[in-house]
């Protein structure tokens, strides 16, 4: 009898032992569950928050121009314009650069046009061996992710008389710097134009193209923690001291120009980013 009893308390020993290791086991799949579960959800819930955070700020692409300064207003499939057909060339050009968007397989045509639709455009003999280059307010190289938008940043409503040492010095370095903090911050807004003050250098051209005396660019990243900004004001010559040296608030491009950038940020936001000029945060900060 004893060893029968010792047999029976041995099975039963085994079976609790195989109950708890399956207890265990059940325990530790329903904890990986839920924690899946949770990260799935938290996961949708960041996309949704990201989402809808995306939509807060309005349109960040809209300028309200100068009064009293011709425009009409222009939207292509990478950016917005606003073109003034008295001096033939942009008041201003915006549009959003994500990280996504700087790199694609588009190729540059390097085919200038004027856009039969819009009045007072200029052509491209009024180019002609005038001494300045046509120089891209929206860079070719950011449109790399579609052929048509490429192809856009040659008509001649996104184009301005430039000294070849400036389009293929500071503003081209600068052009650059934009895409490398799109990749850093996943999305920047920028808007770009001349400063049209009534003094040109002079004007070329059948059409009279006004060649203005200095550009401005003005950027946020607003999806960034925290949101940042950054203005540039540069002179069409040879930039002294480089695109550094260049920098300013967003608030003074608007001083001087007389347009309004940003506006649907919210005014804490917009009052903020738009008072900062520091460029060595914005060379190595990166979005955590």
């Amino acid at each position: 009898m004893a060893k029968s009893r010792r047999r029976t308390r041995k099975k039963k020993v085994g079976k609790s032992i195989r109950n708890m290791w399956r207890g265990l086991i059940a325990v530790i799949l329903m904890a990986g569950c839920g924690y899946l579960a949770s990260h799935l959800s938290g996961q949708e819930t960041n996309e949704q928050v990201l989402s809808a955070h995306s939509g807060d700020y309005g349109n960040l692409l809209e300028v309200k121009t100068r009064p009293g300064t011709p425009s009409v207003l222009k939207s292509y499939r990478g950016m917005d314009l606003s073109f003034n057909p008295q001096c033939h060339i942009p008041n201003w050009v915006s549009w959003e650069l994500t990280a996504e968007e700087t790199s694609g397989s588009a190729s540059r045509t390097n085919k200038f046009a004027s856009d039969p639709d819009v009045e007072g455009c200029a052509d491209t003999w009024d180019y002609s061996y005038s001494g300045y280059d046509r120089g891209h307010m929206a860079p070719a190289g950011d449109m790399k992710w579609s052929a048509e938008a490429m192809a856009e940043t040659f008509l001649l409503t996104n184009i301005c008389p430039q000294a070849k040492s400036l389009n293929a010095g500071s503003w081209k370095g600068l052009e650059e710097k934009c895409r490398q903090w799109a990749e850093a911050d996943s999305a920047i807004y920028i808007v770009c134009g001349p400063v049209i003050d009534g003094n040109p250098i002079e004007y070329i051209g059948d059409s009279r193209v006004y060649v203005p005396r200095k550009f401005f660019k003005a950027i946020i990243s607003p999806y960034s923690v925290p949101a940042r900004g950054i203005g540039f004001i540069m002179p069409n010559e040879k930039v002294k001291g480089g695109m550094q040296a260049c920098a300013v608030t967003i608030d003074s491009i608007e001083a001087l120009t007389g347009h309004d950038f940003f506006s649907s940020l919210p005014d804490e936001i917009e009052k903020e980013v738009e008072s900062q000029c520091n460029f060595h945060y914005w060379s190595t900060h990166r979005k955590r």
